[in-house]
């Protein structure tokens, strides 16, 4: 590897001088900083001329029920998920208001996790410590984020129940405490495995897998409640007419109404980076929940064809679960706007970067799931703002529900989850290509929260 073009250069007394006078010439700065002492950053460069199209008013707007709340938790792409399903469920029980249980699938996917993660550490174990992987495998522990094939894992394994049946609990809507001993515990595992596999004990690596199986299934019980196993189901449907349902199973809940739903999409992604070709098809390694499940996987589109699939999807009526970095240009009235504020002229400090670079250079990478409800356009054919269902309470701003521009959406939207029958032959083709394996690490495999 060639050095770095130059030697580290020192700040000098005489640097800091001449930074000074450079700042106390342009008498605004002082002015500035009067501001600033008092107001956030954001309120202070905002941009109020943006508000004109940053209406919640949309042409396309496919109706939902009210926004559901992951609480202080990092499951948002289980409640996006549910929150696409729970619609298809509703309109079959023709009832207004209704949520499937977060709680079901979160339980599920934190054992599944855990045993992927230990099986993980088991095929690493031979490793140094600080081997880059394994580091990797053992400081993300077991948390609450995921995936949508994760998602399509629990959900085709397991099945869905309706929230009424297995309610939320404080531990499934807090989740610190409990992501702190699963994590603790598997950590201390991998510190055990190493230890073993030295010693040449492989029969005790397996052994202590199995104890730790059974004791953090226990943990979980007690802490978001055993898993129900059959269940009756009563409602009252939109013409106020009473039904109940006997003896169901989870996946006989799912048959009856979701047959075949999971299977009929598949993810799409933006990363425009040099090292990901389009058209290709991608995994990543040691991200995942089931063992022997779904591998998690992207075909990577250009942009252009990516936002069309979207567009199809929401003129067919039908909803879009996708991930972004949510981080990014929010304001407190429910909107992502990447030109809502003004950096450049206020500090002469241009954020703007190449969305390749922002997704090779640390700058970003999806962190949150949602769901697309509708859209609106500026031109005919062109997306002006896109409308999302959020899952942080429906005691928000419009609802709990927000928007994002089209510029944001093209720079901050890197995952959608689309119906098969939407994507052209080429597009389809690339699901029969053999997988590019992304290192754990790459942004594509960051887990929305």
């Amino acid at each position: 590897m060639e050095s770095s073009p130059t030697e580290k250069t020192p700040l000098t007394l005489q640097d800091i001088e001449e930074y000074k006078k450079e700042y106390d010439s342009k008498p605004m700065n002082r002015i500035i900083q009067n501001v600033l002492a008092k107001n956030k950053i954001t309120k202070t460069i905002k941009i109020n001329d943006t508000r004109v199209y940053n209406r919640h008013i949309f042409e396309i707007d496919i109706p939902t029920m009210k926004a559901t709340n992951q609480q202080s938790s990092g499951r948002c792409w289980i409640f996006a998920g549910l929150n696409i399903l729970r619609e298809i469920v509703a309109k079959k029980l023709k009832v207004s208001d209704f949520e499937l249980s977060q709680n079901y699938i979160a339980f599920y996917d934190k054992f599944e996790k855990i045993n992927y993660t230990l099986e993980s550490i088991i095929e690493l174990c031979s490793r140094d410590y600080d081997d880059r992987t394994l580091s990797h495998v053992l400081k993300e522990g077991v948390q609450d984020g995921g995936q949508w094939d994760m998602f399509a894992n629990i959900v085709k394994k397991y099945g869905v129940v309706p929230k009424v049946v297995m309610d939320e609990t404080e531990q499934s809507s807090n989740t610190r405490e409990s992501n702190f001993v699963i994590s603790n515990t598997l950590r201390k595992f991998g510190a055990r495995a190493s230890k073993l596999f030295r010693e040449g004990k492989k029969d005790e690596i397996l052994k202590e897998k199995k104890e730790i199986l059974a004791k953090l299934f226990k943990f979980l019980c007690l802490c978001y409640g055993k898993p129900v196993e059959k269940f009756d189901f009563e409602y009252v449907d939109s013409s106020k007419k009473y039904h109940l349902e006997k003896d169901l199973t989870p996946l006989s809940f799912t048959q009856k109404y979701l047959e075949g739903v999971i299977d009929e999409y598949v993810s799409v992604v933006n990363a425009p980076t040099p090292s990901k070709p389009f058209y290709s098809l991608y995994t990543v390694k040691y991200v995942g929940n089931v063992v022997g499940g779904k591998k998690i996987t992207y075909i990577n589109l250009p942009m252009n064809e990516f936002k069309e699939l979207c567009l199809k999807q929401l003129k067919a009526g039908e909803l879009i679960w996708f991930g972004s970095d949510c981080g990014k240009y929010r304001d407190d009235l429910a909107v992502w706007d990447d030109e809502m504020y003004d950096y450049k002229n206020v500090f002469d400090i241009d954020l703007k970067v190449e969305k390749g670079d922002m997704l090779d250079y640390q700058i970003s990478a999806m962190d949150h799931a949602m769901v697309i409800t509708g859209v609106s356009f500026k031109e005919e054919g062109k997306p002006g703002k896109w409308k999302i269902e959020n899952s942080w309470g429906a005691d928000k701003v419009n609802g709990g529900y927000y928007l994002m521009t089209d510029t944001w959406f093209e720079n901050f939207v890197y995952q959608a989850v689309i119906n098969k029958k939407h994507l052209s032959k080429e597009q389809l083709d690339v699901l029969n290509k053999e997988y590019i394996e992304l290192e754990p690490w790459d942004p594509m495999g960051t887990l929305a929260l």
